[in-house]
């Protein structure tokens, strides 16, 4: 099989790359180029995207023997998830940057890309599996898991998607890289958040959205109990940086309960009013290439590394798709992924995903 290996300049990607090579394929290794302005996407070991990461996968890519390649995709990318990352801020919503980045560039640009030039299929070092039944799976390293951020992917995508990874831990992938003489065994991962090094995301928001004073408001009463200087610094569920003027009467924290861009105001309250039962998400993504059963019982996490809860999942009337929950879950933000999962000896398998919308 012909295949295009996705090298970051990482160690997962590495030594991905470097099992596909085993396994008799014909790699090729490409290395995107997503920033307009490399410099600006590194402090230090944070971020990604400098030349210095163009030159560990290109080290790689000369140990293993392969063809290696620098695509330029960073215009995508700044329209596709940097600019998107800070519309959907601006309009109260808490996006996942690394999903979007899989669905919109690595498994949109990069592999349409790749097909129109001949590949079978695209390798990445994702830490997730796909079996011989296709079916997309958590990794058995259930702390670097990255199945919740591949839930996107449509049913044909996968069919040409080869994640190499999912049967490792990191600690055994990082040692197996070290064996191979690979210069990344012990290079640091990339900051969450790529393209904001050094994890200001306030201030991020700010040099862009600029300021936009408002008032935070009490749930229960109305009452002003602060000011803040873009509401696009908050988030559903956050308690620190609130820095309200007037105490709760019991004493107790207050937490973001909701974000309204049409009258910039945030609304804070108590823990328990973060409460959720049910949520709403649109765009649903079915990787089974199945659409589910109404009623269907499944598992669903929320927000990447978040609790797993039992569920209820249906499409409504509008093809939404809406999850009821077995026990209340705190701090559901719209704009993250809800992913529900099938329990599965062989590994919890993915049905579906979709973006919160609403919560009640």
């Amino acid at each position: 099989m012909r295949v295009l290996a996705a090298m970051s300049g990482g160690v997962d990607s590495a030594v991905a790359a470097a099992r596909a090579v085993e396994a008799g394929h014909d790699v090729t290794g490409v290395h995107l180029a997503l920033a307009r302005n490399p410099q600006t996407y590194r402090t230090g070991a944070r971020g990604c995207c400098t030349l210095e990461d163009s030159r560990d996968a290109r080290r790689a890519a000369d140990v293993l023997g392969i063809p290696f390649y620098v695509w330029d995709l960073a215009d995508r990318f700044h329209e596709d998830v940097v600019e998107t990352f800070v519309a959907e801020y601006a309009a109260g919503r808490t996006p996942n940057p690394c999903l979007r980045c899989n669905e919109k560039i690595k498994f949109a640009a990069v592999l349409d890309r790749a097909v129109a030039l001949g590949f079978d299929a695209v390798v990445t070092g994702h830490h997730a599996r796909l079996g011989p039944d296709g079916l997309l799976r958590r990794s058995v390293d259930e702390a670097k898991d990255q199945s919740y951020v591949l839930a996107v992917l449509t049913r044909e995508q996968l069919d040409r998607s080869v994640f190499p990874l999912g049967d490792s831990t990191k600690a055994q992938v990082r040692a197996e890289a070290a064996r191979r003489g690979l210069a990344v065994a012990e290079k640091p991962d990339s900051h969450d958040i790529c393209f904001i090094a050094d994890g200001d995301t306030r201030g991020f928001l700010a040099d862009r959205l600029g300021e936009a004073p408002g008032d935070i408001v009490d749930a229960g009463t109305g009452a002003v109990l602060g000011a803040h200087s873009g509401a696009y610094a908050y988030t559903v569920g956050q308690r620190k940086g609130l820095a309200l003027g007037v105490p709760a009467p019991d004493g107790r924290p207050r937490y973001v309960l909701s974000i309204t861009p049409k009258t910039n105001t945030v609304t804070v309250g108590p823990a328990e009013a973060l409460e959720v039962s049910t949520v709403t998400a649109e765009r649903p993504v079915w990787p089974t290439g199945q659409l589910p059963a109404a009623g269907l019982d499944c598992e669903v996490q929320l927000r990447a590394h978040g609790q797993v809860v039992p569920a209820t999942v249906g499409l409504t009337d509008d093809g939404s798709l809406r999850a009821d929950l077995r026990r209340p879950v705190r701090g559901v933000a719209a704009g993250q992924a809800i992913v529900a999962y099938r329990p599965d000896p062989a590994g919890d398998v993915v049905l579906g995903s979709a973006t919160i919308s609403t919560t009640a």
